[in-house]
Formats: C-alpha cells, structure tokens, sequence
C-alpha cells in the first residue's frame, strides 16, 4: 500500500499537498474514533472504584457527542481533500495523455491499441479517481485504527499486547499472499476489460456489415465470447479471493478470543484488575475490525496498482521526436516545397517504400498514382509526419521535417482525407478545428468557399447543428465540404489531398470540385489520386508501384513513354 501511495504522490504534482493533509486528518479521525472508548473506560474505572458522580456521565455525553460532530467533520474535510484532489490529477492526467497520444506515430493507433486507449480513460483513470482516491484516505485511517488500539492493549497489559502483534503479523503475512494473487488476477481481469472494449468498439463501427449479414446477438461470436470471458474471469477473480478472506477472518475472530481468554487469565490471577476486564471487553471483538476492512479493501489498491500500470504503459510509448527548432515561415522561395531524398520507410520488419526521391516546387501539383497498396498513402503520411523513416530525408522548405517542431510542420500542411471524420459537436466547431482562434465572420467565409454554407444553414439549428459522432448525421458529399471548409479555414501552403470526389455521388462531386478548387489557390498540392481523369493537369506526376517511383513527368509526357501509366490510362 505504501508503494501505491508513493505511485499516486508521484503522480499527483500540484496536488501531493492535498493528499498529504488528507492523510493528516486520517490520522486525527483514528485517533477520535478510539476517543469514546478511552472516555467509557475512565468511566468504568471511576465506577468500580466508587469515585463516580452524576456530573461525569454528563460531561463524558458532551464530550462523546463532541468527538462524534469532530470526527464527521475531519472525515468530511478529509474526503473531499482526497476525492476533489483524484479528480484534479485525472482531469490533468487525460489532457497529458491527449497531448502524449498525438504524438505518437500512427503505427500506434494502427496495431490494435484503441481499446487499450479507450479502456485507460473510460475505465482505469474512472476507477482510480472516483473509487481508489477516497479508498486510500479510509485505509490510512484503519492503520491508524488498529496502532491506536494495540498501544492501548500494551498500556493495559504488556503480554495482551504482544499476543495482539503477533495475531497482527501473521494476517499480514496471509494477506500479502493474497495481495500477490489479487495483483495477478487483477493485470488478468483489466487485459479483460481491454478486449472486450476492443470488441465493444469493432461492433458498434461495423454495426452495420453486422445487421446486412444478420450477424446480430448470439451470433455475433467475437463479442459473445468477449462478454463470456469478461464474466468468467470476474467470477474467477472472486472464487480465487475468497478462500484468503475467510482464513483472515478466522484469525482476527481466533485473535480476538484468545486476547480475552488471556485477559480473563490474568484477572484470575489477580495480575489485572475489573476495569481493565471491563474495558478490555468494550473493544476486543473490535479489535481486528479495522484491519478486516484494510484488507478486505485490499483488492481494490490492486486493481488500482494495475490500473496505473496500464496508464504507464502507454504514457511510456516512444514520441516522435519534437526537438526541431528550424522555422519554414518566411523561409527562401528558390528552393522547393517538398524533397523526398532516397527515402526508405518500413511498417515494422517489411519496408514498403524504396528509394523515393522526388521534388514538388511552390504552388505546383504533384500527383501520386498507382496501383491500391503501392505506397502512395505512404508517401502522404510520411510527408505529415505521421511515421518517421528508416533513411533519407524529407525537406520541407530545405528544412528536414526532423528538425522542424511538429507544431510548425503541421501549421504547414493541410490535409482532406478520403475518408472523413467530424467530431460530435456543432458544425461551427468542426469548421474552426482548422484555426481555433477564428471569427465567425471567417467561419461563415470558408464554409462559402468550400461550397457548403447553404446546406449548412438549411439545417434546423444552422451554425449551431450538433453532428451525430463521426459525422453520422451528414451525408459523405457534406462531411467532404466541411472538411475543405477546414483547410480553407487553416490557409496552409502545402496540401495533402486524398482524392475527395472518388467515392462521393454526381450532384456532390461538382461542388467539391468547386471547393477544391477555391482551397488550392496559390498552393502546393500533393494529390492522392483514384481517377486519372482528375490529374491530366498536374506538373508533375509519380506513377508508384510495388513501393517505388518506376516513371514521372507530366501527363503528356508519361502517355508518350507508353510505359505503365499509359497502360493504366488504356485500363
């Protein structure tokens, strides 16, 4: 547990301070738990020694109900210390992590890791602030408890005393056995949690393969599994903690009797006398309550241990380096946009691009064409950064994009992707993701330019329109606009475009023509391209095959190569 305590200060930056005073006022409620006992054990002893008067009785209620209101007070202080300082360390620990997400390679996101993303801070950062937090501060308190109480036996009689530590030692013995299981079976149960996330979310994004297949409920096997083995392995986890409750459980109730059964020895032979019997008596069957509690809470600091583990886990994730201090704003026009020099790339041991050199001048159209898996994404990808290469170089501005900060090189790139994703808030938000800063004025202007302002204000609450989660509530043509109006919004010179008419109907491809066309005014443009059709006016374009540039030039000039474009534009 001390270890544990040490994991959350470490963690817990500018609220170590409350968690600190939080355990000071653990402290002061043990020791005003234990205060009515000591005052009904004054009482008793003036009894039997016939000292005692009515008066006692009424300054020893007083004085209960005193420590009483203390006590809920100092718990009341002490928990919200705690509690309201798990929450703070969380609320900041999530935007950590954000920051810390973003900055991982998307080879990451890419490797089956979502629902262990999803899992860390829907599930084990939940659990740590609203349940662990305040169940450390109560811990402390049945620590504290039973040092309060066990000094008293000491006080009362040395021998009770020692027979109290040794019951003590040999339940801290059993339970770190336990405590050895509960931390494997709790790793076990949040991988659990984990998978059944994974298979939560793989079914609510394919819901709707799922019900064109009728592949719903009990034949869903993946997901049916996933809540089968989540079950089992809970239920596996209690069966396995059970048998160690019970055997402590025995040994405090063992304890307990062999404590008073010494006590009445000793009175027997007159080496203690009636109070202490009396007073003895009061608490005895108490005794062990405290450490019962500690212990049967136990679990919980396992599960919480786990937990951090996972935390750590992916806080421990290599970054992207983001050392660059090189700047591109303003930088020399003479030398080219874009430079790929001899750039080798692999996704783990397979390397899938070879050799890629190429230049894309200011304001020019670079078009990438080629088979499906040849390496053009790649190539896109590798320009935003999103994987860092295994050789080479990519200049950006005669700058390497290493040296240049991640928040500099995206502030110069513009990417439209294929595939759209809109965030569940209103389309206003969605637009000014691409310049936070931005007026309304300019919001309405680049929702005009991108084609979208009149479908926008047909909606019931115009601007203000919350989007379903990932745009459910839009049709693919409008998400495609709004994602332009973004980039419009954003003004970068280079832009990245995933061709955005190749899976959209007739009547939305001519608006997003027109979109497209306003967005790469006076720009560098790198194009993914689906339709050949669409690239007849590049300055240049790479044909990519297999990983590899195998012919460029301009369109003219590849159909007179009669090499592999020409065969593609014959196809």
């Amino acid at each position: 547990m001390f270890k544990l305590i040490t994991r959350i200060l470490k963690i817990s930056g500018n609220y170590k301070s409350r968690i600190l005073i939080a355990f000071l006022f653990s402290f002061l409620e043990a020791i005003l738990s234990k205060m009515p006992i000591l005052l009904t054990f004054t009482i008793l002893v003036r009894f039997t020694n016939k000292t005692i008067i009515a008066k006692d009785f009424l300054y020893a209620g007083v004085a209960i109900s005193f420590i009483i209101l203390a006590q809920a007070l100092v718990h009341f202080i002490s928990d919200k210390l705690q509690s309201a300082a798990g929450f703070m360390i969380f609320a900041d620990k999530r935007i950590e992590l954000g920051n810390h997400l973003r900055k991982l390679p998307m080879g990451y996101f890419t490797s089956g890791n979502l629902g262990k993303i999803n899992s860390v801070l829907s599930s084990d950062m939940t659990f740590i602030e609203e349940v662990s937090m305040s169940t450390i501060a109560n811990m402390m308190s049945y620590i504290l408890s039973t040092f309060v109480l066990t000094i008293f036996l000491f006080i009362l009689d040395f021998r009770i005393g020692f027979v109290a530590i040794c019951v003590i030692a040999i339940s801290m013995l059993i339970a770190n056995s336990m405590n050895k299981m509960s931390m494997r079976e709790s790793i076990i149960r949040q991988k659990e949690n984990e998978k059944l996330t994974d298979s939560v979310l793989s079914f609510a994004e394919g819901i709707s393969v799922i019900k064109s297949y009728n592949i719903l409920g009990e034949n869903s096997k993946v997901l049916t599994e996933s809540f089968a083995s989540s079950k089992d392995t809970s239920i596996s986890f209690e069966k396995k903690l059970t048998p160690w409750t019970v055997i402590l459980n025995i040994i405090y109730g063992v304890g307990a009797t062999i404590i008073l059964g010494l006590a009445l020895y000793l009175y027997s032979k007159k080496m203690i006398n009636l109070p202490y019997i009396l007073g003895l008596s009061l608490f005895v069957f108490d005794l062990f309550s405290p450490l019962k509690t500690f212990y049967g809470e136990a679990t919980r600091l396992t599960v919480m241990n786990a937990a951090l583990d996972r935390i750590e886990e992916i806080m421990n994730e290599r970054e992207l380096e983001d050392i660059g201090e090189k700047h591109i704003i303003n930088s020399d026009s003479s030398k080219p946009e874009v430079c790929f020099n001899h750039v080798n790339f692999s996704y783990g041991e397979k390397e899938v691009l070879h050799d890629i050199s190429f230049e894309m001048k200011r304001n020019t159209m670079t078009a990438l064409v080629g088979e499906s898996g040849g390496g053009k994404s790649t190539i896109a990808n590798l320009l935003a950064r999103f994987w860092d290469i295994n050789s080479g170089e990519i200049l950006v501005r005669g700058e390497n994009i290493k040296k240049i900060s991640l928040n500099e090189l995206m502030s110069a790139i513009s990417i439209v992707f294929q595939r759209v994703y809109l965030f569940q808030d209103t389309i206003f938000n969605n637009i000014a993701i691409g310049k936070p800063n931005a007026t309304k004025e300019e919001v309405i202007e680049a929702s005009k330019k991108a084609r979208c302002y009149n479908f926008i204000m047909d909606l019931p609450d115009g601007f203000n329109t919350i989007v379903g989660e990932g745009g459910a509530t839009l049709s693919g043509g409008e998400k495609q606009r709004i994602s332009i109006a973004r980039c419009i919004l954003k003004d970068a010179p280079i832009i990245i475009l995933d061709e955005a008419t190749a899976s959209v109907d007739t009547d939305n491809e001519s608006y997003i023509q027109e979109a497209i066309s306003e967005l790469v005014k006076e720009k560098t443009l790198l194009v993914i391209a689906h339709r050949l059709g669409t690239i007849k006016e590049a300055d240049n374009i790479l044909v990519v095959k297999d990983g590899r540039i195998v012919e460029q030039g301009n369109h003219q000039k590849l159909v007179e190569l009669e090499g592999y474009y020409h065969k593609m534009i014959k196809l």
